[in-house]
């Protein structure tokens, strides 16, 4: 397989298009440069029907997955593809289908399994901690778990608080589980391959407002490796560090923050377990500043862990204390005006990066 070269953050179009349907299942559009135009959901779709293709173990299972296309239709055509046997439609019943994956997992399959929201993945919360992250440890290697649990994460709009949370931190706690939160269609695309290629359970996080999220990707095949992350946009006075849809959050305020002379870098973990520590350091040890955006709440959230990180492997090139910006500590409201306010939007990240830079 051919080193494939990443390619620019800047979509074919934007981040809100309305032109057209959304680009679905898993046949792309091929433009003239050889390259394949496809959004997020059908990156991922391309990915399953891929791997599918080569592994007949690789069975998708969840609530509406098969004959409804999955329920943000990132399965589209897949039943079509490879028949009801490999392609299931589940009980609503989160914890039935988590346990039933992980015993086909130990029994030689490789289950990707959809929560409609990773909201709903709680129920199975016994399922996902207590056997699948300590299966291949408690059997001393006898077992693997080949498991990827996928979904969308994060706050939707105006769905409030029992569909809104960003669970990144949550599952990053725990040993025995990979944690993968891409912010486009590119990445997600070749960490999905990663994920199906490997023998441990992945929580796969995708985020919904980014479904429609476009991106010109090669054709060829490719994967990215868990725990190598990505400099989403250069810069030198101050480093971004951000997931998922932060990652796009983060880039509409370097561009404000350019306007006034503030170069900001954005790092892109694109794994938030395994972490690429090293790039971010790389990153600090440049800029001299750090702001970490998440969807996570501030107690408990990644940015501890960074910063606590950073201030090991970084403490004399800091020239301020890590700032964060996350999603403020309440329950996520109904109304519009207030969940803005409650995300990190970018207005809250240009107030963190001038309050690094200007101490």
């Amino acid at each position: 397989m051919t080193a494939i070269a990443t390619p620019p953050f800047k979509a074919s179009r934007s981040l809100n298009t309305k032109a057209g349907e959304p680009i679905n299942g898993f046949k792309g559009v091929l433009l003239s440069d050889g390259t394949q135009l496809v959004s997020m959901r059908m990156a991922i779709c391309q990915a399953l029907y891929e791997e599918m293709k080569k592994d007949p173990t690789i069975v998708v299972m969840g609530e509406e997955v098969a004959q409804y296309n999955g329920a943000y239709k990132v399965t589209k055509g897949l039943l079509d593809e490879f028949g009801p046997d490999r392609v299931i439609d589940t009980p609503i019943t989160e914890s039935g289908f988590t346990g039933l994956a992980v015993g086909a997992a130990m029994t030689g399959l490789r289950p990707v399994i959809e929560y409609m929201s990773w909201n709903f993945a709680f129920p199975s919360f016994d399922q996902i901690i207590s056997n699948a992250s300590k299966m291949s440890y408690m059997t001393g290697g006898m077992f693997t778990i080949p498991l990827i649990m996928r979904g969308p994460n994060g706050a939707g709009p105006r769905v409030s608080s029992q569909h809104s949370h960003a669970v990144e931190a949550i599952f990053s706690h725990f040993p025995g589980l990979i944690v993968v939160s891409p912010s486009t269609p590119f990445d997600a695309k070749g960490l999905m391959k990663t994920a199906l290629r490997q023998s441990n359970p992945v929580c796969f996080l995708e985020n919904e407002m980014l479904y429609n999220f476009e991106q010109d990707i090669p054709t060829a095949d490719y994967a990215i490796p868990f725990g190598k992350g990505d400099i989403k946009r250069e810069g030198s006075d101050c480093t971004i560090v951000a997931f998922s849809r932060s990652v796009h959050w983060a880039m509409e305020a370097a561009d404000e923050l350019a306007k006034e002379g503030i170069s900001c870098e954005i790092v892109d973990p694109r794994t938030v377990k395994p972490l690429d520590i090293d790039l971010i350091a790389t990153s600090v040890k440049k800029t001299n500043r750090c702001v970490v955006v998440e969807e996570c709440y501030l107690t408990g959230g990644l940015g501890a862990e960074i910063g606590v990180q950073l201030m090991d492997r970084c403490f004399d090139e800091l020239d301020a204390p890590v700032g964060r910006v996350t999603t403020t500590e309440n329950p996520m409201p109904y109304a519009s005006n207030l969940e803005h306010e409650t995300l990190p939007k970018p207005h809250r990240i240009i107030a963190a990066v001038k309050k690094a830079c200007y101490r």
